[in-house]
């Protein structure tokens, strides 16, 4: 029995060494895909990172077109545009008073602000109204009105 358990030695001593080697190239490949990996992310996050930076810069891009179109809309603005653009942000946004720094009425801008904060809103009602009036009046009535004569309320 002695040669039986020598060479039963020998034969897990065999699969063991065989067993090692197999481990040793199981971990060899695990290590290759890990760097595959490894590098596969990282080129991925140098890609989203270049993607939105592209984005970022798109939409400065498209925010100072905007910011440059509105200026110029606001800057130029004949009597017409004035009526149309008073008009409409006295509807919208009356509670702000937008509709009054437009037409150059600063401390009626103001006045508005703070009666919309003091009357909780209430006070909107003044600007629906001037908006209205903006709107039905005729380019000219409107022009010498509020433009020229520089009437500041209704």
């Amino acid at each position: 029995m002695s040669e039986d358990n020598k060479d039963l030695g020998d034969k897990a001593e065999d699969a063991f060494d065989a067993a090692k080697d197999k481990a040793k190239d199981l971990g060899e490949q695990a290590s290759e895909k890990f760097e595959d990996a490894k590098e596969t992310t990282q080129e991925f996050a140098e890609e989203a990172k270049e993607a939105a930076s592209d984005f970022a810069d798109d939409a400065k891009k498209a925010a100072n077109e905007f910011t440059d179109n509105a200026r110029e809309a606001f800057n130029n603005a004949s009597g017409e545009n004035k009526k149309m653009i008073a008009g409409i942000l006295a509807i919208v946004f009356g509670s702000l008073g937008i509709h009054k720094f437009i037409l150059g009425y600063t401390k009626e801008g103001i006045i508005q602000i703070i009666a919309s904060v003091v009357t909780c809103g209430i006070a909107g009602i003044i600007p629906f109204i001037e908006g209205i009036i903006y709107l039905t009046k005729s380019d000219e009535e409107f022009y010498n009105t509020y433009q020229v004569g520089k009437k500041p309320w209704f």
